[in-house]
């Protein structure tokens, strides 16, 4: 029986185990099982996952949950590629990284219910220092950019459009990267061959490419708006305060923002006629 990887298609969480998947060639073995999270299914919860979020991996008569658990579930369980390098050193600090990518995450997401201006600096100077340490073109550490590039695609265009802030300003070695991997991606989707794309550049494989592209479902402009609505607050009149105060808040709250999914659950809040959304 193979095995069942539930993910809900704009989830970035659920994005990083099924490009680990598909780099890994594991598209026969890994069945991918999508999960409407605006709808979620009962027997999802009730029999299959109590935690009730994406993703998770059904493997074995066992379901494992956690993204980063599960990347290094199916790299170490599963035939395919390795996603981390073979050198001891490179090794290491690729496994420094990776533990340090919800660190960099959460604070970005945190960042847009505050001011990202003054503090999103910190996390991509991380990532700009991470870059400097080995000089292995776009797909740096192994194929740890898979795991990193959508994470950060995504900030930008939300930091761009909304804040009007540059990730990649006084980042050199960021500014690169994304746009080895920008062209990289376009250029093979546009039928380019590697060598037209990056001449001696090496590393920047097909199955490597194809591993993110097949996974890359959301449109910028949704994910501007999604973002607005899930992290920017919403004001609160009339007829709506006292929703919140009735605790009427779910069926206020889908009229305001819509029906927003969200990879997992959180807590609004209501404070000075403002509705807040923690994540």
């Amino acid at each position: 029986m193979a095995a069942a990887l539930y993910i809900s298609y704009t989830c970035p969480f659920a994005q990083r185990v099924w490009i680990t998947r598909n780099y890994k060639g594991l598209q026969e073995k890994i069945e991918l099982v999508p999960i409407n999270l605006q709808n979620r299914p009962a027997w999802y919860k009730e029999k299959l996952y109590p935690e009730n979020k994406v993703p998770s991996l059904e493997h074995n008569g066992k379901i494992i949950g956690e993204s980063l658990d599960l990347i290094k579930y199916v790299d170490s369980n599963f035939e395919g590629p390795s996603l981390l390098p073979n050198d001891p050193a490179k090794r290491e600090f690729a496994e420094e990284l990776i533990a340090y990518t919800d660190t960099f995450i959460k604070t970005v997401f945190t960042s847009f219910k505050g001011d990202p201006v003054k503090e999103v600096g910190p996390v991509f100077d991380h990532l700009e220092k991470a870059l400097h340490k080995f000089d292995d073109g776009p797909f740096f550490l192994g194929q740890l950019s898979l795991l990193m590039f959508h994470f950060v695609e995504r900030f930008q265009i939300f930091l761009s459009e909304v804040w009007k802030y540059d990730i990649t300003a006084g980042r050199p070695k960021l500014a690169k990267w994304i746009e080895w991997l920008d062209h990289g991606f376009q250029s093979h989707h546009e039928g380019y061959s590697l060598s037209e794309v990056n001449g001696n550049q090496s590393g920047l494989e097909i199955n490597k490419i194809d591993a993110y592209e097949q996974t890359k479902k959301t449109d910028p402009k949704e994910l501007v708006e999604f973002y607005k609505a899930r992290f920017l607050t919403v004001e609160v009149y009339g007829e709506m305060r006292f929703a919140l105060e009735a605790k009427l808040v779910n069926q206020s709250v889908w009229n305001v923002l819509g029906k927003v999914q969200v990879c997992s659950t959180g807590d609004l809040h209501y404070r000075k006629g403002k509705i807040y959304f923690s994540p």
